[in-house]
């Protein structure tokens, strides 16, 4: 039987993570066209870090259900590394590293955790079948 909770939910985390990399490289040209952005909640830098209280448990959810399913826990790694380069991304980025390295961080651990679910869906499909 195939375990839909855990695809599903690797599906939301990968749409949270592209919703991350998104914001990330469209902001600047939304501003552009629309300056009123940056004075609301989607134009702060705090809108990466509120992201981060759904990315994280998502994937921790589903890499874990589907882990327990296929029993290739190396697949955690990714969710690991993505994680942590967004964490990286949101919380110094800005400040420390500059805007260019923020966003290359944000879209770079968003492909990672993409990635990572991707191959745990896979690993979910390919063990049920």
């Amino acid at each position: 039987m195939k375990n839909t909770l855990s695809i599903n939910l690797d599906n939301i985390a990968i749409g949270f993570s592209i919703v991350c990399a998104l914001h990330c490289l469209l902001l600047p040209v939304a501003i552009i066209f629309l300056p009123a952005i940056s004075a609301t909640f989607l134009g702060s830098e705090d809108f990466h870090k509120t992201l981060l209280y759904f990315v994280i448990p998502s994937s921790v959810i589903a890499l874990s259900l589907g882990c327990k399913m296929h029993g290739k826990y190396n697949v955690y790694l990714y969710g690991i590394f993505g994680i942590a380069t967004l964490l990286i991304a949101a919380l110094f980025g800005h400040d420390y590293l500059g805007e260019n390295v923020e966003t290359f961080l944000t879209i770079l651990g968003a492909g990672i955790v993409s990635f990572g679910h991707l191959k745990n869906q896979k690993l979910c499909s390919e063990c049920c079948n």
